[in-house]
């Protein structure tokens, strides 16, 4: 089924929605659930389908072009597709990695647009949000040296000229800007505030490997990242609900990520006691399988 669902997605318009999005849909599940025999067979059919993935091209082009003042407040047929656009690319990123796919055809992504996307939001629906910060997990992850994907935008040409003293950490974490660092960790914690289980779930994947990527570039930006102040603030607020549990999935992973780079002044060790107090007196077994992966993450890494 793959050869004539991947021809007929070829031979497709973006506004094709109808018959788009459960295509690309299709494609993406193809992925996910099959054996990893079958996965590695899966791939190559679609990295071999040059229309495919032209056409893939122009859908992840139209997320900049569609204007967001037509957006209804439900999720439309056209972010619906934009939303399958961006998961499929994420996993062809992923699984072309693990199996070094051989690739026909590249894809080509503005990175200022995608940044620019959760930094600023644009009034783009909760699920594009994480479809998108699913794909920038990906590119984080391979430290943006995808064979598939090449990355345009304003740091991605850096001068081969000295650089100045104040854009040396610029340099460092190319094609990232410190700005862009700093500005998307602000975005994803006023995401993360909005509570949406889905959201914060992407949010905090999204900021761990934001982190991971730059420690292995500059680990000084790395530690200095983790330990900003409004972290501190922000465990409050998610603490500040009904549920004032520090056994919560996306705090759990956050508590996880302070300890891991050692943000002494985000959490104290009066936190870290007070979850393996909550942890004991809990009923692991009746824990969602969220909240218990996370807290064993959290007790590995303390």
């Amino acid at each position: 089924l793959l050869f004539p669902v991947c021809n007929l997605c070829g031979k497709c318009r973006p506004r094709d929605t109808d018959l788009l999005q459960p295509s690309l849909n299709f494609l993406y599940w193809s992925l996910h659930q099959t054996t990893p025999c079958s996965q590695q067979r899966a791939v190559a059919v679609l990295l071999s389908n040059v229309s495919l993935l032209e056409l893939l091209q122009k859908v992840l082009e139209c997320t900049w072009l569609w204007s967001p003042p037509s957006r209804p407040a439900s999720l439309s047929s056209e972010d619906a597709l934009l939303c399958s656009g961006w998961l499929l690319v994420a996993s062809l990123l992923l699984y072309q990695h693990r199996y070094n796919t051989e690739v026909h055809q590249t894809l080509s992504v503005d990175l200022t647009e995608v940044l620019n996307t959760v930094i600023f939001r644009n009034k783009k629906p909760i699920l594009l949000l994480v479809s998108i910060m699913q794909f920038l997990r990906a590119v984080l992850r391979q430290n943006f040296s995808s064979s598939l994907l090449v990355i345009v935008g304003q740091n991605t040409a850096p001068s081969a000229a000295q650089p100045e003293p104040s854009s040396l950490q610029d340099t460092a974490l190319h094609p990232l800007a410190m700005q862009q660092v700093f500005s998307l960790v602000v975005s994803l914690q006023n995401l993360l505030v909005h509570k949406d289980l889905l959201l914060s779930q992407a949010v905090v994947a999204c900021l761990e490997t934001l982190v991971e990527y730059l420690y292995v570039k500059n680990q000084d930006v790395a530690l200095h990242v983790a330990s900003q102040p409004w972290h501190r603030f922000l465990l409050f607020t998610l603490l500040s609900g009904g549920q004032k549990s520090f056994l919560q999935p996306e705090v759990l992973r956050l508590m996880t990520l302070f300890v891991r780079y050692q943000s002494s002044n985000i959490i104290s060790q009066k936190e870290i006691s007070q979850i393996i107090q909550e942890a004991a007196e809990a009923n692991i077994a009746e824990l969602p399988e969220a909240t218990s992966h996370a807290l064993h993450l959290f007790l590995s890494q303390v």
